[in-house]
C-alpha cells in the first residue's frame, strides 16, 4: 500500500449484465472491477480531488400486495456504471468546495433526471447525449452561482471528466484537463482532449508535445466548470469496450509527472485494478506529485 496516512481508498468489484439487443442473439456477462484512489500529493497541504464510482440499477419494492412477497425488493439484471474525476481551482479551499459540488450536481442530476438507457439505440441514444451535456452545463451553473454568492469562492472553477458505463457502450463527458484514457490490445489511447492553452498550442504547430510537457503555461485551462465566466464545453464521446479493456479517468497530478508509455506498462502488468491504482500513484508520488494525484481504474471481463 502507499505509505501516507492521508490515502482515500475505494475498492469495488460490481457485476452487470449486458443482455442481448432487440435482434442480437447474443447474451453475455460484463464483470467490472473498479478501484479509485486520491492523494494530496507531495507539495500540497490539501486535496481539492475529487472521485466518483457508483452503480446505477433499477429496483422495486413491494409495499403491500395480495401475494405472499409483501415487504420484498426486487432488483433488475439491468445496471449502470458511473464514474467520475474533478479536479478543482481557486484560493483557500474554494477548489475543494468546486470538485465536490461538482460530483454532487452529477450524483443528483442522474438520481432525478437522467433517464437511464441501459440498452440505446437510434432516437434514446441521441437523447441521452443531449442529457449529457445538460448534466454538465447544471454542474456548471451550480458552481459558477454558488461563487456569485460568496466573495471568497469567487473564479473557483473544476474539471469534470465523467465515464457512463451501460454493458459494452462506454460513454464519456468531459471539460478541462483531467483524462480518460483507454487501454485496449497493450495500447493506451487518450479518450479526451486536455482544454488548455498548452495544447491549442500543439493543435496548431506552435510547440512540439515534448515542448508542451515543460511550458510555462501548461496549467492555464480554458475550458472548466464554473471560473470567471458562465458557460461549458461538453466534449462527448461513444465507444465500445472489449473484454480485457482498462478504462482510466485521472486527474493532471498523475499525467504530469507520469508519461503515457509508463501508464500504460502499469495498466498492461497490474494483476488487479486496485493494483494499478496504488502503483499508478506511487509512481506520480515517487516523481515528487506537485499536484494532487486521482485515479479510478475499471478493467472489463466479458463473459
Amino acid at each position: 500500500m502507499i505509505p501516507s496516512p492521508e490515502i482515500l481508498t475505494d475498492v469495488i468489484q460490481l457485476t452487470t449484465s449486458d443482455l442481448p439487443r432487440q435482434g442480437d442473439s447474443r447474451s453475455h456477462r460484463v464483470k467490472i472491477e473498479f478501484a479509485a484512489l486520491s492523494h494530496p500529493g507531495r507539495v500540497r497541504s490539501n486535496n481539492e480531488d475529487q472521485f466518483l464510482v457508483a452503480r446505477l440499477a433499477k429496483s422495486m419494492h413491494v409495499c403491500k400486495t395480495s401475494l405472499p412477497d409483501a415487504g420484498t425488493t426486487y432488483f433488475s439484471e439491468e445496471e449502470g456504471y458511473l464514474m467520475a474525476v474533478a479536479d478543482g481551482m481557486g484560493g483557500a479551499a474554494a477548489g475543494e468546495r468546486a470538485s465536490a459540488m461538482a460530483v454532487r450536481s452529477v450524483e443528483e442530476f442522474v438520481l432525478d433526471t437522467l433517464k437511464w438507457f441501459l440498452h440505446l439505440s437510434g432516437q434514446e441514444e441521441h437523447t441521452l447525449f443531449n442529457e449529457l451535456r445538460e448534466g454538465l452545463a447544471r454542474a456548471d451553473r451550480a458552481v459558477f452561482e454558488r461563487a456569485q454568492r460568496d466573495r471568497a469562492l469567487r473564479g473557483m472553477g473544476t474539471t469534470l471528466t465523467v465515464g457512463y458505463s451501460v454493458g459494452s457502450d462506454l460513454f464519456i463527458v468531459h471539460a478541462g484537463d483531467s483524462r480518460a484514457y483507454l487501454y485496449h490490445e497493450d495500447e493506451l489511447q487518450q479518450l479526451t482532449d486536455d482544454h488548455t492553452v498548452v495544447q491549442m498550442l500543439v493543435s496548431n504547430g506552435t510547440i512540439s508535445p515534448e515542448e508542451a510537457r515543460h511550458h510555462k503555461m501548461r496549467n492555464v485551462v480554458t475550458n472548466v466548470l464554473g471560473g470567471p465566466e458562465r458557460g461549458v464545453y461538453a466534449e462527448i464521446h461513444k465507444l465500445k469496450v472489449a473484454d480485457g479493456d482498462i478504462l482510466l479517468l485521472c486527474s493532471d497530478g498523475l499525467t504530469e509527472p507520469v508519461r503515457d508509455a509508463e501508464i500504460a506498462e502499469i495498466l498492461g502488468r497490474s494483476a488487479s485494478a486496485d493494483e494499478a491504482a496504488e502503483q499508478l500513484v506511487k509512481l506520480a508520488l515517487e516523481r515528487g506529485a506537485k499536484d494532487n494525484v486521482t485515479v479510478v481504474v475499471a478493467r472489463y471481463q466479458m463473459k
